[in-house]
């Protein structure tokens, strides 16, 4: 038999918190499970069983392909003649109705696109050709993104996009 200075109202006291404190520790679990499935049954109905939305899978730009502009801020181009040709080396070439040009043309993530300055020759052309061939290269300059529609290539610009069909 053990000997003790404490009395018995002391042991008890002791035993019971002892009992308490086991207690505790096997409801916590239960209790923690509770609560996680309170939490659980009030969240929204719609929220339950979807998902979220697959991310959108990144398209390539058409390296190496020749287009064919059909349509400017969504007015046919028939009278005039533009093209758009970006090679792999990120060199961007084609002819304007007049004269023909070069830039560094840059795909980017999330079908970004950048145009950096365009060099063109100095071919004298008719007043109607070089405003048409000024305008389709300052919308060419302005192109923030890009996107491939119905095997067609679309440049959007802030003011409206250029729509090409592939060339030859």
């Amino acid at each position: 038999m053990l000997f003790s200075n404490r009395g018995p109202d002391q042991l008890n006291k002791q035993s019971r918190l002892g009992l308490l404190a086991a207690f505790l520790c096997i409801l916590s679990p239960l209790l923690a499970g509770e609560a996680l499935a309170q939490r659980r049954s009030h969240t929204p109905r719609g929220d339950q069983g979807q998902q979220a939305p697959p991310p959108k899978q990144e398209k390539n730009f058409p390296l190496d392909a020749s287009w064919t502009a059909i349509a400017m801020n969504g007015k046919p181009i028939n009278q005039f003649r533009a093209t758009l040709k970006v090679d792999s080396n990120l060199r961007g070439t084609g002819f304007g109705g007049c004269n023909t040009f070069s830039a560094a043309a840059y795909p980017l993530r999330q079908q970004g696109f950048a145009v950096g300055p365009i060099a063109v020759t100095k071919r004298e052309c008719e007043k109607g050709v070089s405003a048409f061939e000024r305008s389709y290269l300052l919308a060419l300059r302005s192109v923030r993104q890009w996107d491939l529609v119905e095997g067609r290539l679309v440049l959007k610009t802030g003011q409206g996009e250029i729509r090409f069909d592939r060339g030859i």
